[in-house]
């Protein structure tokens, strides 16, 4: 095998010497994380960060083939083919979108902001389910539905629903001609759809770049705003007066947002900062 990795702390240390000229010393951190729950089974506190903990022989050599697929820049998520998104174990594969941090965030206001309620919420842009699923956890007395246009993505996201023990009815569809009369009526509509411009493709890393679907990421520069204008024309008709809508919005696009929503006629709209102080979520409400 060459290298010799048969402790936790061997795990740790190998990863930062193999790794540290492509991935920064958080990432690399939780990376090892990742790594030491889902090849070694240490799952527990304890064990995470038990120098001591011993790796067999057959764990150590995924842990080095792991080690050469992350200096392709394929990412850890796609590898083990899972990752934690707001508490619940979320399956991802190449046709799916990896959940970030920031759509956790999405996900927490909407919860904070709509505990107990019992109605329709309706996911445009579902992909690996994460936020319906999430959703479905946290607010159990709602019911979820999530729309997707890739084939691949639902399988994965009914997968995901099962996985996590929520019912959650992910169902085709494409924003752009879906039957508005064909999709049930809703007070919250939630969406993260796609909302890099392609002009921002510089600015990001291969390992998105070489493995994340594009048709889930990227719009025109000519008309960023494409999705959102969808959403919202279906939302004439399938969000109910006085119910709430929630995006994902890239941080360059807040007032452009805000110019929409009024056009559609929502009040209380309000572009929320993410962790980072970025412009990352815009909510509204519909007007009676």
């Amino acid at each position: 095998m060459g290298v010799k990795i048969q402790t936790i702390k061997d795990i740790r240390f190998y990863l930062a010497k193999e790794l540290k000229s492509v991935y920064k010393e958080p990432e690399i951190r939780a990376i090892a994380d990742i790594l030491i729950k889902t090849v070694t089974g240490a799952t527990k506190l304890h064990q995470l960060y038990d120098n001591d903990y011993l790796v067999g022989n057959r764990e150590a050599e995924r842990i080095i083939e792991i080690v050469r697929e992350l200096k392709s820049g394929r990412p850890i998520q796609y590898i083990v083919g899972e990752t934690n998104f707001y508490n619940c174990t979320i399956k991802v594969n190449s046709s799916t979108l990896i959940p970030r941090p920031e759509t956790e965030e999405l996900v927490d206001l909407i919860i904070r902001e709509n505990k107990g309620y019992q109605g329709n919420i309706i996911d445009f842009g579902a992909g690996s389910g994460c936020i319906a699923i999430a959703l479905a956890a946290n607010l159990p007395f709602a019911m979820l539905t999530g729309i997707e246009i890739s084939d691949d993505a639902i399988m994965i996201a009914r997968e995901n629903a099962v996985l996590n023990n929520v019912k959650v009815s992910f169902e085709k569809g494409d924003i752009f001609t879906l039957d508005q009369e064909a999709v049930s009526k809703a007070g919250i509509i939630v969406s993260n759809p796609p909302y890099v411009r392609n002009s921002e493709k510089l600015l990001m890393g291969k390992n998105i770049l070489d493995f994340e679907p594009p048709q889930a990421l990227f719009v025109t520069d000519s008309d960023p705003l494409m999705y959102y204008n969808a959403i919202l024309k279906l939302a004439e008709s399938v969000l109910l007066p006085g119910g709430r809508l929630y995006f994902e919005i890239n941080e360059a696009m807040g007032k452009p947002l805000i110019q929409l929503l009024k056009t559609f006629d929502y009040s209380e709209i309000a572009v929320v900062l993410d962790i980072n102080d970025k412009e990352r979520i815009i909510k509204g409400r519909k007007n009676a």
